[in-house]
């Protein structure tokens, strides 16, 4: 037995409720062509997404049958993205006035630059029609609104130029009077990039008053700004979001990137929190030695939390890393004086130096030997590499420091710290550093 079903097209994509746009304005003629569009598409209405912006064209979604969004003023675009993101089967249309694009300028760049898989229908009637007739960015230079009684000073956004130049899949400048506007809209939707498409139209409750503003004067407003009409710009580049699964198709069967357990496999001798601190220099890889000291903390069954100071210029000035141990879960990682500072250069030295002074007499400093007069009540044990055999270069001198002080205060197991910088591309020389480290703290 079969069982045959009969799909009946749809004849239109709107409901029964009326426009309520003004006598005149374009905003119903626009409508009536995306309509047609979606007639002509025969798309599915409960897999389409009209996202509507603020203003007059904001109102427009309601009087489809499709699904819709409607949020913040020139934020529809990027409502939008993260539509089309999560579900790129949708067909996702954005209408949105002139205002929108000023004030969201950046979303519909960013938007093309994606190319993400969107249709953007601009309602362009250079004013803003709903809130009194403000000038946009759009309006044309000398036009009158309630903003620019004098005439507007501004020269226009060309939004053609700006998303087109920065890489839409599809751009059309027209009129709502143009003949093929809905085979314009169907083949932006079909583009299955970013599409959009600027329609000048005409607002007649404010802009067609101030300005005696007729359909003629967008074709001579055209004209003297030197906007070209019709397909602008096509950019065949794959839309965003087949482009990045593809990317991730490589990963798939892959378990997730994620932390990744560090197995206990030492015990600490420790019953109490305690923070070492490392003062040196950027490039001195001091950030790196505190973390190899967090996982040799964790593989000795302790907890670990790391805090980094550097300067924006990363590249100079000072590097301090802090590295707070407990044998319990660490919930306040502030602590603020340490049990055991370590000064390696003058940069790291002059941002703890009032740190130093404030130590208590039961804390030690680790030092070189040309910061052994520090001015700290601290015991200061100096750690001189020029005793080692060869030569320690800034790269090591940070580990083998830090191998030097849990040599010698005994925090972390030294075997844990050997196991922690064996792992990765460095681990013959990191051992190297480690090595030297333990025949200093025996000096």
């Amino acid at each position: 037995m079969s069982i045959l079903t009969t799909i009946t097209p749809l004849g239109s994509y709107r409901n029964d409720s009326p426009y309520p746009f003004c006598p005149g304005c374009g905003h119903k003629s626009i409508l009536d062509n995306l309509n047609a569009a979606l007639v002509e598409l025969q798309v599915d209405p409960a897999q389409t997404v009209i996202v509507s912006d603020i203003g007059c064209s904001g109102l427009s979604d309601q009087y489809f049958i499709t699904s819709a969004f409607h949020g913040l003023h020139g934020r529809s675009v990027t409502y939008a993205t993260g539509i089309k993101l999560a579900q790129p089967e949708l067909t996702v249309i954005v209408v949105m006035g002139d205002g929108g694009t000023g004030i969201g300028g950046t979303h519909l760049l960013n938007a093309a630059r994606r190319n993400i898989g969107i249709t953007v229908l601009v309602f362009n009637n250079f004013n803003y029609g709903m809130t009194g007739g403000q000038h946009s960015a759009t309006t044309p230079t000398g036009a009158v609104t309630s903003t620019t009684p004098g005439g507007n000073p501004e020269r226009p956004l060309d939004i053609c130029a700006s998303v087109g130049v920065n890489g839409a899949g599809y751009v059309w400048r027209g009129t709502n009077f143009d003949t093929d506007l809905t085979e314009r809209i169907s083949e932006a939707i079909l583009s299955e990039s970013f599409a959009l498409l600027d329609i000048w139209e005409l607002c007649t409750a404010y802009f067609v008053k101030s300005n005696q503003f007729t359909r003629r004067a967008i074709d001579s407003t055209l004209e003297e700004l030197g906007f070209e009409t019709g397909v602008l710009y096509r950019d065949g580049r794959p839309e965003f979001t087949v482009a990045i699964r593809e990317a991730g198709l490589s990963s798939l069967g892959r378990p997730p990137d994620g932390p990744q357990p560090i197995p206990s496999e030492w015990t600490a001798q420790l019953d109490h929190p305690f923070l070492i601190e490392m003062a040196g220099s950027a490039g001195g890889r001091v950030r790196s030695a505190v973390r190899i000291g967090a996982i040799a903390a964790i593989k000795s069954g302790l907890y670990a939390s790391q805090r980094d100071d550097y300067p924006v210029t990363v590249k100079t000035g000072h590097s301090l890393s802090r590295l707070l141990l407990a044998n319990r879960p660490i919930d306040y990682a502030g602590s603020e004086q340490p049990n055991v500072l370590v000064v390696l250069t003058d940069d790291g030295y002059r941002k703890v130096a009032k740190r130093a002074a404030r130590m208590t007499g039961d804390a030690v400093v680790y030092v070189l030997p040309e910061f052994s007069t520090i001015d700290t009540p601290a015991r200061v044990v100096v750690l001189d590499p020029a005793t080692l055999p060869g030569r320690i270069g800034k790269g090591d001198l940070a580990l083998v420091v830090l191998a030097a002080v849990v040599e010698h205060s005994g925090v972390i197991p030294i075997e844990a710290l050997r196991s922690a910088v064996a792992a990765g591309p460095f681990g013959e020389s990191n051992l190297a550093a480690v090595a030297h480290g333990v025949a200093l703290a025996a000096k």
